[in-house]
């Protein structure tokens, strides 16, 4: 089975279209979103529709959770606080209540799909370096062989056993056995790793094989929307940055 899997679209609607349409270009056989459809962006219900309407199953990231009110986000900076009330206007009632079911965890066979890291689910804790993902090293026969997750914006892979972390640098690898592996797919309409194109990856079950993958969009439509919105301009200005 080839699955295709993404996070972090941030209501950037442009952004979520461009890795669409290059998904269904591929032969897979289902879709997964890893969380985090709202926040930041000028699009919240459109992108909500499109993921709802494409996707096998979506899990919960944090901004859902704080956009159907299934977390306390009192302590996020202002415009991160403001964007997410704004959103929860914004969303329709089939939406919302689409949000309000998201599970914050999914595993089938060797595969496990949650949004932050796969200790403390709730927490939505970031996994971007090798000192957080070493702390699944003592969770090691509680994981599943890959862990896909979204959050941190960044396109990362780590394999680890019971006691030391190996980040995985290379675009594409095969799963081995007697080792786990967390992978950060980066971001849709977000990216925080000075590549402003969205993110996706690839990974074929059968064979065990795990590919990142790129494509550009219209980044100038993107920006805009949220210039002429109520959101913070940064918002917009980073996505030509990759930041």
């Amino acid at each position: 089975m080839r699955i295709g899997i993404f996070s972090d679209t941030h209501s950037n609607l442009e952004a979520l279209n461009a890795v669409l349409g290059r998904l269904r270009e591929e032969q897979l056989d289902k879709l997964v979103c890893l969380g985090d459809t709202v926040g930041y962006g000028a699009n919240p219900d459109e992108c909500c529709d499109l993921v709802r309407e494409v996707t096998a199953f979506t899990i919960l990231g944090n901004h859902d959770a704080a956009v159907s009110g299934r977390m306390d986000y009192s302590y996020y900076y202002d415009a991160a606080r403001h964007a997410l009330d704004l959103h929860a206007t914004l969303v329709s009632g089939t939406n919302m209540t689409w949000l309000q079911s998201l599970p914050y965890e999914v595993r089938e066979g060797h595969m496990a799909f949650c949004h932050g890291s796969p200790i403390n689910l709730q927490e939505f804790e970031y996994i971007f370096a090798p000192e957080q993902a070493a702390r699944c090293c003592p969770e090691y026969d509680k994981l599943a062989d890959i862990t896909f997750i979204g959050h941190s914006h960044l396109c990362k892979a780590f394999a680890f056993n019971r006691e030391e972390v190996y980040e995985v640098v290379t675009q594409e690898f095969e799963v081995r056995p007697g080792l786990r592996y967390v992978v950060s797919v980066g971001s849709v309409g977000q990216p925080r790793d000075h590549d402003p194109r969205a993110s996706y990856i690839l990974y074929d079950t059968d064979r065990r094989w795990f590919e990142f993958k790129r494509v550009g969009y219209d980044i100038e439509s993107a920006a805009r929307k949220i210039f002429d919105s109520q959101l913070e301009r940064n918002f917009g200005n980073r996505l030509f940055l990759g930041v």
